[in-house]
C-alpha cells in the first residue's frame, strides 16, 4: 500500500516509523513532513487545508490510504472531503472532530449522555461571562472554545486573572472570535487515554501523561505540552474500567 501521512511533527514521525514496519507498506509519503520524516518518507510541501491540492497529489501518486495527524484539517472536514472522493482516510469526520475542536460541544455531549465532567457554563459575549465570574469562587478554569494550539486554557487563581483570560479570548487572541467556557476547578492528576472506534466498537490503545505548564514544578501558563510519557502510572486497570464504563461506552 502507498500511504500518505498528513502533518509535520513528532506525532507524524512516529506514525511514519510505525507504518514503515508493516509488510503491507510499499511506500510512505508525508505532507509536509519534516527532516526526520524525510529519512523514511517522501515529503512534499502542501498546505494541510489545501484539500484540492492534496487530492491531486493522491491521484498522481496512487495513494491507497491517508492518515491524518493534526486536528485543524480534521475540524475543517478533510475526512468528509476524501470520503466523497472515494479515497480511504483514517480519522474522524467533521462532526465527530468537534470533540477536539469545540470544548463547548464536548461538554454539552457529556451532559447529554450523563458522562462525568466538571460543572460549566458557555458564553458568547464578554459582558455575561464577566457577570457570571462575579458569582463564582476561585480558582476557576477559563477555556477558549475552539482550537488554540494547547494554549487556550487558563487556571485562574484570582478574579483579576480570570477576567483577563475572558477578555483576551473575546479580543480574538487566538485569531478569531470564540465562545468562552467557564468551568469548575478540579484538583487531581491528569492522564490521557486513547481508543480507536468505528462508531460502534472500540479498541483500547494506551494511556499517557502530558505536562503542559511552562515552568518547573508545574507552574506558569499552559502550553501545547512541555513533555509527556506513556503509559501513565496513575491510569490503573481499575481506572480504565471506570473510564470505559462511564465515558467510552455511553
Amino acid at each position: 500500500m502507498k500511504i500518505l501521512v498528513l502533518g509535520g511533527g513528532a506525532r507524524e514521525h512516529a506514525l511514519c516509523y510505525a507504518i514503515s514496519k508493516s509488510p503491507k507498506t510499499s511506500a510512505i509519503f508525508a505532507i509536509p513532513g519534516n527532516y526526520g520524516i524525510s529519512k523514511i518518507a517522501q515529503c512534499t510541501n502542501i498546505g494541510l487545508n489545501d484539500f484540492e491540492s492534496i487530492h491531486d497529489f493522491c491521484k498522481n501518486n496512487n495513494i491507497d490510504l491517508i492518515v491524518v495527524g493534526p486536528e485543524v484539517p480534521l475540524v475543517e472536514g478533510i475526512v468528509d472531503f476524501f470520503i466523497n472522493k472515494k479515497i480511504k482516510i483514517f480519522g474522524p469526520e467533521k462532526f465527530a472532530a468537534q470533540l477536539e475542536g469545540s470544548k463547548g460541544f464536548m461538554k454539552d455531549l457529556c451532559k447529554e449522555y450523563h458522562i462525568p465532567t466538571a460543572n460549566y457554563e458557555r458564553f458568547n459575549d464578554e459582558e455575561n461571562a464577566l457577570a457570571y465570574l462575579k458569582t463564582q469562587k476561585v480558582p476557576i478554569v477559563i477555556k477558549a472554545d475552539g482550537l488554540a494550539a494547547g494554549k487556550g486554557v487558563t487556571v485562574a487563581e484570582d478574579s483579576n486573572s480570570a477576567e483577563l483570560a475572558v477578555k483576551e479570548i473575546f479580543s480574538e487572541r487566538f485569531g478569531k472570535k470564540m465562545e468562552v467556557v467557564i468551568e469548575e476547578f478540579m484538583e487531581g492528576e491528569e492522564a490521557s487515554y486513547f481508543i480507536c472506534s468505528d462508531g460502534k466498537n472500540f479498541v483500547s490503545l494506551v494511556s499517557a501523561q502530558d505536562h503542559k505548564r511552562v515552568g518547573e514544578g508545574d507552574t506558569g501558563p499552559n502550553t501545547g505540552g512541555m513533555g509527556a510519557y506513556s503509559p501513565a502510572p496513575i491510569f490503573t486497570k481499575e481506572i480504565q474500567k471506570q473510564v470505559d464504563d462511564k465515558i467510552i461506552k455511553p
